[in-house]
């Protein structure tokens, strides 16, 4: 994959307020590494964003997730927050970082993945989405409008523009006028929270798996003079290749002066794999939930803690990890902690996870920028 030429992208505005600055690529790909400049501080790039859903990443304090996973960036759901606590409690409370205790960047979603997800209890209109709340079936809305007063209150430092996710499979003609709808409450986010020196506001391209509504879509979100690009419809059921199909199609589009953004992807080799395709930024929630189910990843793989092999097993999950969990405890120890359903299972598995995918986005970095990207790469994918 040859990322040497940037001649077809897309012409993007300078970003004003939130710089951001190519440190090196790769000659032979669209892999590079970047630096981000956010109202709460810098975020080096590729880089993993833990998921904090609600206001939270579940069972870390904000000091694990500095100290010992090096995270720079976490995730928090409007959706979620706005049913609870509510805008009125996060205001009150000084915004989402104090409520939270967390001084460095957050992203939050716009709400639109979720209120898709909910099925048959939304109903989408020309304005935004009417649905039922999943805790108490009130009746709610939400649109660009309602999304970007809760991402304001909130305070976070990169907000998402409200979207529908276009569902797969989906014929042309769905896609189309999901994309178009999508793109009409683009502008409408860009509208209501007009370019500011606080708030990063990043569009989502959508189009499903057809690459002319893909490219139609981020022309348009140029046009909108978003700070940053996201591909949204993806890890929805699709199978991997029409994914990897979706960012080839891309790539070469992409604003070589914004950050690229992949949303809820994914195992570690969809990271890879996104990476070098020109993508900077990553959310999921699959390290912290499989580090609850058992689940461990490391360089040769995954490894199912559940398993009788490591009942006497004193190894740590990865000889070279250097991660609190790894350094202190064995598989041994980390099965039965499982097998017994305490509390620190979940805890220590998810230091593990969290660490070993933070490190996975220094590493490329380190390897992009010394030029043993394709070795690392390749080494990476072997492993999975």
């Amino acid at each position: 994959m040859d990322g040497s030429s940037d001649s077809t992208n897309t012409t993007a505005p300078v970003l004003r307020h939130f710089p951001f600055d190519i440190i090196a690529r790769d000659s032979g790909s669209f892999a590079r590494c970047g630096r981000l400049q956010l109202s709460h501080g810098v975020v080096e790039t590729p880089v993993f964003m833990p998921v904090g859903t609600q206001a939270t990443v579940k069972s870390m304090t904000p000091a694990d997730l500095v100290d010992d996973i090096g995270a720079e960036i976490i995730l928090g759901n409007t959706y979620h927050l706005m049913l609870r606590p509510g805008a009125d409690v996060i205001r009150q409370l000084g915004g989402l970082h104090r409520f939270m205790a967390w001084d460095r960047p957050i992203l939050t979603d716009s709400g639109g993945f979720q209120v898709w997800s909910l099925g048959k209890l939304r109903q989408i209109g020309p304005d935004g989405v009417r649905f039922r709340s999943h805790i108490d079936g009130s009746e709610l809305f939400l649109g660009p409008k309602e999304s970007m007063a809760m991402q304001q209150t909130l305070g976070s430092d990169i907000v998402m523009a409200f979207d529908e996710c276009t569902s797969y499979p989906a014929t042309r003609d769905q896609a189309a006028e999901s994309m178009q709808m999508s793109m009409r409450w683009a502008a409408d986010c860009r509208h209501f929270l007009p370019p500011n020196k606080q708030q990063a506001l990043f569009g989502i391209v959508q189009g499903g798996v057809y690459d002319d509504l893909r490219l139609e879509s981020l022309q348009q979100l140029a046009e909108c003079e978003m700070d940053g690009i996201a591909i949204g419809g993806l890890s929805v059921g699709e199978p991997l290749e029409a994914m990897l199909a979706v960012l080839d199609g891309l790539a070469p589009h992409l604003p070589v002066d914004q950050p690229h953004y992949v949303m809820g992807v994914g195992t570690p080799q969809d990271l890879i794999r996104g990476i070098d395709r020109g993508i900077d930024m990553f959310d999921c929630v699959m390290p912290t939930r499989n580090a609850r189910n058992g689940t461990l990843f490391t360089d040769q793989g995954k490894l199912n803690i559940k398993n009788a092999c490591h009942q006497c097993d004193a190894q740590p999950i990865m000889e070279d990890c250097s991660c609190y969990t790894c350094r202190n405890f064995s598989r041994a120890y980390l099965r039965h902690l499982y097998m017994s359903k305490e509390i620190l299972s979940s805890r220590l598995n998810t230091l593990h996870n969290l660490h070993y995918y933070c490190a996975l986005m220094r590493r490329s970095r380190h390897a992009i920028a010394a030029g043993d990207w394709p070795k690392f790469r390749d080494a990476v994918l072997q492993a999975y």
